[in-house]
């Protein structure tokens, strides 16, 4: 119990003085703009520890839930091309995901789990049966915060392995759309430029069609 405390301790400690020192005010997408020919110097003397960097950033920013994981993605298709920076964010957004999950699991999950384990008991049958739908359009649908789906499934009963293959494919649209964006950032003026209403519609059918097959099975019972 004490080694939790302790974890959400620091938990705590780190996301409050990223908060009080301004340091996520850093990452905007008018300073991803005015440093770009900075940005992409570094890159081509240190492409081995930028990767590094960057990955590592990634990970940070989405293990402690910082609203910065956009403006790293149009990095990433800014620094190292579409194709590349879409390989580098999925290893970043992954990882740090599969670390929330961890985190919500360990500290909270367990013992929501066993206090509330016979009012969840159908919750975590339904899931079980249907978690790769009900996972998948999670990712695709728009509507639900990345770093908010990587806690609540902590705390549910849903497997590691589950979750880590569920995020790891289902980010995959979004993240091309932005490391596209990314690679052509010079032809961009803000962030809404780049989700049209046809590719949010496009996400919302991708989600509706990973929950049919739920759908028509209550339908049928």
């Amino acid at each position: 119990m004490k080694k939790k405390i302790i974890i959400l301790i620091v938990f705590i400690l780190i996301i409050t003085a990223i908060r009080f020192f301004n340091l996520d005010t850093y990452f905007t997408f008018e300073n991803l703009k005015a440093q770009k020919e900075v940005l992409t110097n570094f890159v081509n003397a240190n492409y081995i520890y930028s990767i590094i960097i960057f990955v590592s950033l990634y990970i940070t920013a989405v293990a402690f839930m910082l609203p910065i994981a956009t403006v790293l993605t149009l990095s990433g298709g800014f620094l190292f091309g579409s194709l590349l920076g879409i390989f580098y964010v999925n290893i970043g957004a992954t990882l740090g995901a599969m670390l929330a999950f961890l985190f919500a699991r360990y500290i909270i999950g367990g013992k929501v789990q066993a206090k509330y384990a016979k009012q969840l008991s159908k919750f975590n049958k339904e899931l079980e049966t249907n978690k790769y739908q009900y996972l998948f359009s999670l990712r695709f649908l728009p509507i639900f915060p990345f770093f908010l789906v990587n806690f609540l499934c902590g705390v549910t009963k849903l497997d590691l392995k589950t979750f880590t293959i569920t995020t790891a494919l289902g980010i995959l649209p979004g993240s091309f759309v932005y490391t596209y964006a990314g690679s052509q950032l010079a032809s961009i003026n803000s962030i809404k430029d780049i989700f049209s209403k046809n590719i949010l519609y496009a996400f919302v059918l991708l989600g509706l069609i990973t929950l049919m097959p739920v759908i028509i099975k209550k339908l049928k019972k």
